[in-house]
């Protein structure tokens, strides 16, 4: 059995190849999937905002020693008081309850009243606060104008450094895709978005803007190589640099989604809901969405916008010329032809073409010079200086 470690070489060297380019329709049509039940559960479910945006009351009942059926209990406190509208009750903790209300103004101390007295506690011990609309709107205005100047700089940076704005376009595209995917899966389990979510969405887009920067480095990389050597297309070059990078992707992302998981699990059985939970959630959908579209999206779209360039549609002409003349029968030229590119296999391919009797060609099929079919023994002598 291939180890990982083996296996990631041969995808290195183009021993062995995943085929991402050509199945870019097939990327394409999941993430129109996803996006689109992203769609359904924004326009259909709504965002589930927190209390910090939408305002309302907030209680935290501590030393709760019997937690059975708090939502329920909860409830009926919140309308004992005269509170309209939903509640919501969580355990944080395990003996602390917190429940969300609507504002309730004049009937506070009502509500804390009737919450001490179902739950079993003193209502000194009852926090209560007031939380207005006002500072989630302003939060909201604050990250919408910091999403915007993220991805204007974003925009301006690949297109200075990759310097062409088409692989600028690509990367701004997977950002988008993984922000719309993530805010979707938030509508359709309903999760809670706060202050915290917030921040959480921010930060992937960096985390996954790193990974896609990774991606077409190594593109542009193969890219020169390629135009020098004339053995591959563009499609091949970038197809390479994907399968090049593919176990650095997954390394880093499983390795950043471990203790992210780990501080879900607590999260969820031990703490509660909560900033660490919140953010922890966020960083876990949008990491995982981010290593998906580095890898299926960003570079397959940069294709798609780059193959009809003439420098580049010339390449593909030359790369088919080259690869037709390479002995493929003969047990050679099929890692460099699928998109290894390396010197390695250049030099294994021309010993190979030796060792098949294929000493009248040179490594990529062309015909050699009469003089230097068989070596240089065969170089005709040079006729001695008096008789020049």
């Amino acid at each position: 059995m291939t180890s990982i470690a083996q296996w990631g070489n041969d995808l290195y060297t183009g021993k062995r190849s995943i085929d991402f380019i050509g199945r870019q329709k097939q990327w394409y049509a999941f993430s129109a999937v996803l996006i689109a039940l992203a769609l359904v559960g924004l326009f259909a479910r709504g965002l589930n905002f927190g209390i910090e945006f939408r305002g309302g009351s907030e209680y935290r009942l501590t030393s709760v020693t019997n937690t059975a059926g708090y939502e329920e209990r909860a409830r009926s406190a919140i309308a004992e008081a005269g509170i309209p509208g939903n509640v919501l009750a969580t355990v944080i903790g395990g003996t602390t309850v917190r429940v969300q209300t609507e504002a309730a103004n004049e009937k506070n101390e009502a509500a804390k009243a009737a919450l001490a007295k179902t739950f079993g506690v003193d209502e000194k011990t009852v926090s209560a606060s007031l939380i207005g609309p006002s500072w989630g709107e302003s939060v909201s205005q604050k990250a919408i104008q910091a999403l915007i100047v993220f991805l204007l700089l974003v925009a301006l940076v690949m297109a200075i450094y990759f310097r062409t704005w088409k692989m600028a376009l690509s990367g701004l595209v997977a950002l988008i895709h993984d922000l719309v995917v993530t805010i979707g899966i938030y509508a359709l389990f309903g999760f809670e978005i706060t202050p915290s979510s917030m921040i959480g969405f921010l930060t992937i887009l960096g985390y996954s803007l790193y990974d896609t920067v990774v991606v077409f480095d190594k593109v542009r990389e193969n890219t020169a190589e390629a135009l020098g050597s004339r053995r591959q297309s563009y499609a091949q070059a970038a197809n390479l640099a994907v399968n090049q990078t593919l176990v650095r992707s997954i390394n880093t992302t499983v390795v950043a989604l471990l203790p992210i998981f780990a501080i879900l699990v607590v999260g969820f059985t031990k703490l509660g809901p909560g900033t660490l939970l919140d953010l922890s959630l966020a960083l876990f959908v949008g990491i995982a969405v981010g290593a998906y579209s580095s890898i299926f999206i960003a570079t397959p779209l940069l294709v798609d916008l780059r193959r009809n360039e003439p420098t580049l549609v010339e390449l593909a002409k030359d790369s088919a010329r080259v690869q037709a003349k390479e002995p493929v029968a003969a047990g050679v030229g099929v890692g460099a032809a699928a998109g290894g590119s390396d010197a390695a296999a250049r030099h294994t391919a021309a010993a190979d073409l030796r060792d098949a009797g294929a000493a009248d060609t040179d490594s990529v099929g062309r015909p050699l010079h009469k003089w230097a079919a068989a070596g240089p023994r065969n170089q005709p002598k040079r006729p001695p200086r008096s008789k020049r």
